[in-house]
This record gives structure tokens, sequence and C-alpha cells, in this order.
């Protein structure tokens, strides 16, 4: 391959790369959402995902460093507030703490690798 060349998938962040996986997977996918919550608080979210009846929020969090807990219970209640189940983090690695309380909670944790391997 030359250097001029693109790599496939090469985007340019991790939010075009989900938006992308979440497209090829059938979901319709919405841009830098805000819904204001039950407590009138508004809770932004970077993609707000739907297919069929189903609608999820999902946070991207492109950073070099591994997400923690909080980062996830803070979704989690976000979601919660907006009546939106089953959110989406998106990140590079996560902590384990992070990964048992999602687990627990529902929430799905995806990382770039994952999704880079589900678009080959």
């Amino acid at each position: 391959m030359s250097s001029g060349e693109a790599k496939p998938y090469a985007f340019s962040d991790l939010k075009q790369l989900a938006i992308e996986y979440f497209k090829r997977k059938g979901y319709k996918v919405e841009e830098g959402v805000s819904l204001e919550g039950y407590s009138g608080i508004s809770r932004n979210f970077d993609l707000i995902i739907q297919r069929g009846k189903l609608t999820q929020g999902v946070w991207i969090r492109d950073w070099k460093r591994t997400i923690g807990i909080n980062v996830v219970i803070n979704l989690d209640r976000a979601s919660e507030e907006v009546g939106l189940p089953n959110p989406i983090i998106i990140g590079e690695k996560f902590s384990d703490h992070a990964k048992s309380y999602a687990n627990r909670r529902k929430i799905l944790l995806l990382t770039k690798r994952q999704i880079m391997q589900s678009l080959r």
C-alpha cells in the first residue's frame, strides 16, 4: 500500500467508526443528542441509536487511558434518567470494576478493536 492510499476504515475518529458500525448493524443513528430527563436536567449522548422499538444512548470516550467505573455509572444514571435501556460505551479499554458493573447493569462496553474487527 503506498503512502497516498487510504487504509480501509481509516476514519478520522472513534465516533465516525462507531457510526459506521451501528449503521451496518441496521441502526438509525443520531449524533450529539441532548435529552431532558425526568428531573428536568438535560443529559447528553454522543449518539442515539434506534432499531425497531429499541432506542439506546451511546457515549464515546476516545481516551488513551482506561475508562473507569465512574464513567460507566454516570452513563447508567443518565440513561435511566431519560428512560433509555441498555446504554453503550465505546472506548479503548475498561477497568475490571467498570466491566463488572456494566455486566450487572446490562451496559455494553465496546472497544475500538472489537468495532474494527467487525467492520473487516
